[in-house]
């Protein structure tokens, strides 16, 4: 009997759990980490949608891409979380996705009108430094005058990698390749992530880590540690704003509309800053946490239009190869 008992419990599990929805998220791998957003959303978004969300990383925001074009219409993802206005015509040109045209009171920097992808979070980059530097620089020439070592990302896989590229080329137009060829003994390495090149930088291995201004935030909130900041460059800041879109072959797309709108819910928007250590999207009812107003804010904005970043994302990349390779 206590056999039978088992036997049918098991199978009633079995049988619920195929009738249980799977929503699979590709995002990139700090989202899932045990100290990213990943863990919290996915608990909260499965409280209120009966399924069962899959979040896999893949790499950085630019491999997701990557990985995306090669799985084309056969890909098992339903949902993409983690591209970035630097990638968003790129994406569009694959014709893998859908518009869900999500509704939200955004507070960018920016007005945001995209049918296709929701913002869910945004920052600057910047170069994070401890605060006992003894002189840390104010712009990008400082930076290659000096002695200094950083710490880059690819930017053919990593989107902070491809908005260094893009800030120098916002702040310097034709000059970025003199600016490159200035850098180039500044850096240390090049990594494939953010979370290789900021790991290096916490080990000491370098003066400076490409990162957020954000960035600060987690050390003196998590760790309540002060001693991190990010340099304020007078050329500005090139803005970053990551989205989230649905595919048009997911067998899932009312489930996936589902997640876009929690992703720029309440509920959602108060994980993300202090787990994604980025500005939400949209200002959660609670305002942002204590900590924020102490962040580095930039003087200028940068920005790239969308329509305009492959034609300059390519002639940047060039630039950057032709400058690290001599």
């Amino acid at each position: 009997m206590k056999y039978l008992t088992f036997a049918t419990a098991t199978l009633a599990a079995t049988a619920a759990m195929s009738d249980t929805p799977e929503l699979t998220v590709y995002t990139y791998d700090s989202f899932v980490s045990e100290w990213g957003p990943g863990p919290a959303i996915e608990k909260a978004f499965e409280e209120t949608c009966a399924c069962d969300l899959k979040m896999v990383g893949l790499g950085d925001g630019a491999a997701l891409l990557a990985r995306l074009k090669l799985e084309g219409a056969r890909t098992d993802a339903d949902v993409v979380m983690g591209l970035d206005t630097a990638l968003i015509a790129a994406a569009k040109e694959t014709g893998l996705f859908t518009e869900t045209s999500v509704s939200a009171e955004y507070t960018l920097p920016v007005e945001w009108t995209d049918p296709v992808f929701a913002p869910y979070d945004w920052g600057y980059f910047a170069f994070v430094h401890n605060k006992s530097l003894d002189t840390v620089p104010a712009n990008f020439k400082e930076l290659a005058e000096s002695d200094l070592k950083i710490v880059i990302q690819d930017p053919r896989s990593s989107t902070p990698g491809l908005g260094l590229l893009l800030w120098v080329k916002a702040a310097y137009g034709d000059e970025a390749p003199a600016i490159w060829e200035a850098l180039a003994d500044n850096v240390v390495t090049v990594t494939k992530g953010w979370s290789e090149a900021y790991g290096l930088f916490l080990e000491g291995e370098a003066d400076m880590v490409l990162s957020y201004t954000t960035s600060p935030a987690y050390h003196l909130i998590a760790e309540e540690d002060d001693s991190k900041a990010a340099a304020a460059f007078d050329e500005g800041h090139f803005m970053q704003i990551e989205v989230v879109g649905a595919l048009a072959g997911s067998d899932q797309p009312e489930l996936a509309k589902e997640f876009l709108n929690f992703m720029v819910s309440d509920a959602a928007q108060t994980i993300l800053p202090t787990t994604n250590w980025m500005y939400p999207a949209v200002t959660p009812s609670a305002g942002l946490p204590a900590g924020f107003e102490t962040l580095t804010v930039p003087e200028k904005a940068l920005d790239i239009a969308v329509q305009d970043v492959p034609a300059i994302r390519e002639e940047a990349l060039a630039e950057w190869l032709k400058a690290l390779s001599q």
